[in-house]
């Protein structure tokens, strides 16, 4: 018999019903909604079914596995139940009210995962032609930042780079607005600095958007190298020492009283015209 035992003294593989509030699995899972815990366990939350599936399908690992009452009995939900199982996670059955209190959700999704982050070493990324990156300075909003990362995901981006201190891209609120792309997209950390060293061996095209920007964005060059896609902060935008290292700094015509788009808006726009050439639609 297997005794291999979690941090909670829980015998992995092994299914537990939980009503309480207080119970302590349920409170570590409630503390991964701030972002020291997260750091400390190298664990996220993520919503729904499908998302839960999406990820396992992806080779994500899963610590712990949590579904209310109601779904119990569901194919799908005892499948996913037995490849946690299988897998060394545990399974938490719970109130539904216990639930809402783990996503902060007055109607949350059914299954809850609890899974082990995930980042990409910088040094590992060598980009291929035909390849774009998104690299983002100090992204702030953790809805920009799901969005980006669902949108770069949609576009058939390789990767999105996060650069100096950005927000967390596990935190709930960026997964939510990730729509489950956090599980397909490799994401990577890096200081300014070390963007920079990489950048300039990697043999890649950096386009970085910014106000003083020369170049319309549809008439710079997206083919001839793996393009990276440098987007400033939503506030500062792009700081000096890395609008320099740029190979383009690129504008997108505006007409209106707005002087500005939103970062993740931008960043579609930029993403969609430096893959225009890869995209097709289907049977087109």
């Amino acid at each position: 018999m297997n005794k291999e035992r979690n941090d909670h003294g829980q015998r992995v593989g092994q299914v537990k019903e939980v009503t309480s509030l207080v119970n302590p699995i349920i409170k570590d899972i409630r503390a991964l909604s701030q972002k020291k815990h997260r750091d400390e366990t190298h664990a996220f939350m993520a919503e729904g079914l499908k998302l839960v599936i999406d990820a396992l399908d992806l080779g994500w690992k899963i610590k712990t596995l949590v579904y209310a009452k109601a779904a119990k009995g569901k194919p799908q939900v005892e499948q996913v139940a037995a490849r946690t199982v299988a897998k060394g996670g545990l399974v938490l059955e719970v109130s539904e009210k216990v639930i809402s209190t783990v996503t902060r959700r007055d109607n949350p999704q059914m299954v809850v995962g609890i899974f082990e982050q995930r980042y990409r070493a910088l040094k590992d990324i060598q980009p291929q032609e035909g390849e774009t990156y998104v690299a983002l300075d100090r992204v702030r909003d953790p809805g920009n930042l799901g969005t980006i990362i669902r949108t770069a995901d949609a576009a058939g981006a390789s990767g999105v780079i996060l650069v100096g201190e950005t927000t967390d891209p596990f935190s709930l609120e960026t997964v939510r607005a990730t729509m489950g792309s956090v599980f397909a997209m490799p994401i990577a950390r890096a200081s300014a600095e070390d963007f920079v060293k990489w950048q300039k061996s990697a043999g890649v095209r950096v386009v970085a958007t910014h106000l003083a920007g020369s170049v319309d964005y549809r008439t710079i060059d997206y083919r001839s190298k793996p393009v990276v896609l440098l987007m400033g902060n939503e506030q500062a935008g792009l700081p000096v020492e890395l609008a320099r290292q740029a190979t383009a700094l690129a504008r997108i015509p505006q007409a209106g009283r707005a002087d500005s788009l939103n970062l993740a808006i931008a960043t579609g726009i930029m993403l969609f015209e430096a893959r225009r050439h890869l995209l097709s639609l289907d049977g087109a």
